[in-house]
């Protein structure tokens, strides 16, 4: 019994019932599921493709400016000494915090089309604080002189970091964390996220007499000094007149943390922006009841022009190389690759860590625009050394924005316009409450570490890294250093058990290096 043939078109491509050719009919089908991008916006990000709107955009850009609206005051804080280095030099690593972030930000946006956010990165400014201290014993110059010479080696830094991404090397060193650390940095940094939220992020200071004069005390933070107390008496007596601040801000920080959950659970888009906004209203409200304190009080005296007359005298286009030669090459050397490693790993453990979150990693763990994103984190820091600040790199705070729906550049186009902004409002900026930011970082920092799941927790090569790299990075504070640690740990566990060929020679030279950075003092 034959069998009937499919029927034919003239091409001989098989049709369907209907007689359309087969070929045709997916063509059309492709044709009507095609994405038609309109507007500006559209074409420039690629909103519909990626499965957002301008609005879930604008709302994520502004959710990680708040997260993380703290570096505005708190980088030219740490840089200049909490201002004991002059108000004119303070204002200069200001604008150029606010600058600097924003060109970053900028190129992330238009050059790697992701929602990452950029700033100068905390515990890097801490060690080029420190580096800029010492350089002032070694050479016996001023505060500022030797400041302008050590944004030498964040300008050499960033050219560095310039040529490692457009020739792929920054992308091959990627490639060479193994896919177990690789899924769990996202995790490990859920986890310094919350540790930032529970313990460091509200920390207040209280006043006492003693001997007719008035001494601070503290810091004291929420999970140490709070929660880690015995009993409430025991939190008060220890807390001091800190203790009802305290209270307000532990329970501040709740009400957004369960806010948040409860406005996400129902599917509320900007839920983490929502509850923040709310909890500082709460904040702000409690202040002036119970407190009988204007909560907006420092705006009073506040200057909303910015002082770039003092950027201008101060830190821009301001590097000193003809000192910075004085220092010494070998000493030069080393603090260039320091700076380097430190920031390279925060950075590259930062976006894989988000944009695993974010289901932006393809079946590789892999992010499409890694390169893109890497020289926009380079030309943030060479930015940041001619405006007057210390290396810029992509924030963790980032995942708020991508929690809030941020899926493409426009938010962080919406976050670099508000630190350009904030040149001009950053008085606004200072009076959210911690307790807000710590609400929205603990909510954000659970979803991360929620993918813990992808983990194989029976392959000892990926669940021991992981879990020294868990604990590392909120106990160090840093992820690079954690990853450093995950790296070693995978190391030696594939050398232990036979399995050296799963190793890359890439993977080899990496984990040597930090072995050195850990334990060879120079």
């Amino acid at each position: 019994m034959s069998k009937k043939k499919k029927p034919q078109g003239r091409s001989g491509a098989p049709k369907n019932q209907s007689g359309v050719s087969t070929a045709t009919a997916a063509s059309k089908a492709g044709k009507q599921t095609a994405v038609v991008e309109t507007g500006i916006l559209d074409k420039t990000f690629h909103l519909q493709r990626n499965g957002t709107t301008a609005r879930t955009e604008i709302i994520a850009g502004l959710t990680t400016f708040m997260t993380m609206a703290y570096i505005i005051a708190l980088n030219p804080n740490l840089l200049t000494g909490f201002g004991s280095q002059g108000q004119d030099l303070w204002n200069g690593v200001f604008l150029a915090t606010c600058i600097a972030s924003a060109i970053g930000t900028f190129c992330m946006a238009f050059l790697a089309n992701k929602p990452f956010v950029m700033a100068p990165g905390m515990g890097l400014n801490s060690f080029f604080a420190t580096v800029t201290a010492n350089i002032v014993v070694i050479t016996g110059t001023t505060y500022l002189q030797s400041f302008r010479m050590a944004m030498c080696i964040i300008f050499i830094e960033g050219i560095v970091f310039i040529i490692l991404s457009v020739f792929n090397i920054r992308q091959k060193i990627v490639d060479a964390i193994p896919l177990g650390v690789r899924l769990g940095i996202g995790p490990a940094i859920g986890l310094m996220l919350m540790n930032i939220g529970f313990g460091s992020n509200v920390s207040l200071y209280a006043s006492e007499i003693v001997d007719g004069q008035e001494v601070s005390k503290g810091p004291f933070y929420a999970m140490r000094d709070f929660f880690g107390a015995l009993t409430a008496s025991s939190a008060k007596d220890t807390l001091g007149s800190a203790y009802n601040e305290m209270v307000l801000s532990v329970l501040t920080m709740m009400v957004g943390l369960f806010l948040i959950v409860a406005l996400a659970h129902k599917k509320i888009k900007g839920a983490v922006l929502y509850g923040m906004t709310a909890s500082s209203c709460i904040y702000w409200a409690a202040t002036a009841i119970a407190f009988h304190k204007n909560p907006f009080g420092s705006l009073r005296n506040a200057s909303f022009l910015p002082p770039f007359r003092d950027m201008v005298d101060t830190t821009l286009f301001k590097l000193d190389f003809q000192g910075f030669a004085n220092i010494g090459w070998f000493t030069v050397i080393t603090l260039v690759i320091t700076f380097c490693i430190i920031d390279m790993f925060d950075t590259i453990g930062t976006l894989v860590g988000t944009a695993s979150r974010a289901k932006m990693l393809d079946e590789k763990g892999n992010m499409p625009q890694m390169k893109q994103a890497l020289l926009s984190d380079a030309i943030g820091t060479v930015a940041g050394s001619l405006s007057g600040t210390s290396t810029v790199t992509t924030f963790v705070e980032s995942a708020s924005g991508v929690e809030a729906g941020g899926r493409t550049g426009l938010t962080s186009l919406t976050a670099g316009f508000m630190f350009l902004l904030c040149m001009f409002i950053a008085p606004i900026a200072a009076i959210i409450p911690a307790s807000a930011t710590s609400a929205a970082l603990i909510y954000v920092g659970t979803l991360m570490f929620s993918n813990l799941k992808d983990i194989d927790f029976n392959d000892l090569s990926q669940i021991v890294p992981v879990a020294i790299m868990v604990l590392a990075m909120p106990i160090s504070g840093s992820i690079g250093h954690g990853i450093g640690l995950a790296l070693i740990s995978y190391t030696v566990i594939k050398l232990c058990t036979g399995k050296h060929k799963d190793i890359s020679p890439l993977t080899y030279f990496l984990s040597l290096l930090f072995l050195l950075k850990f334990f060879v003092a120079i």
